[in-house]
């Protein structure tokens, strides 16, 4: 999907959203959720397709695949809680969004202690 569909999916669903919320602000926060499913779903072929990319380029430099696993998880987590506080911000549920990005942000956190360990014990072995 190019940009221009993607902006003009946005916008449809904006103004139908503009004119729906008074009416019926139920349906408005389902529609919203809705949209946004729609466009991340429209984006995941790209994202495969940086995946792809970035893991020719990780076996090309004889990078551990495991690191680059990690990294892609940790990336990937960072944006579906991103995309997931910000469906409950546009829900007007601010205080969800704030655990859902602090979730995310714990998640990462420990998924990146094996990397972190990686690196230290580089530094250990290359000092000592």
């Amino acid at each position: 999907m190019s940009v221009i569909p993607l902006v003009g999916f946005a916008i449809v669903a904006v103004v139908t959203l503009a004119v729906l919320r008074p009416l019926r602000p139920e349906l408005a926060a389902l529609l919203a959720v809705a949209a946004a499913v729609v466009i991340f779903s429209a984006l995941l072929p790209r994202i495969a397709v940086i995946v792809r990319l970035l893991e020719g380029l990780a076996g090309q430099g004889g990078l551990n695949a495991a690191y680059l696993a990690a990294v892609l998880r940790i990336v990937g987590v960072a944006y579906v809680a991103e995309f997931g506080a910000q469906v409950a911000r546009d829900a007007g549920e601010g205080a969800v969004a704030a655990k859902v990005e602090l979730g995310g942000k714990i998640l990462i956190l420990g998924m990146a202690v094996p990397i972190l360990l990686g690196v230290l014990q580089l530094v250990v072995r290359l000092l000592g």
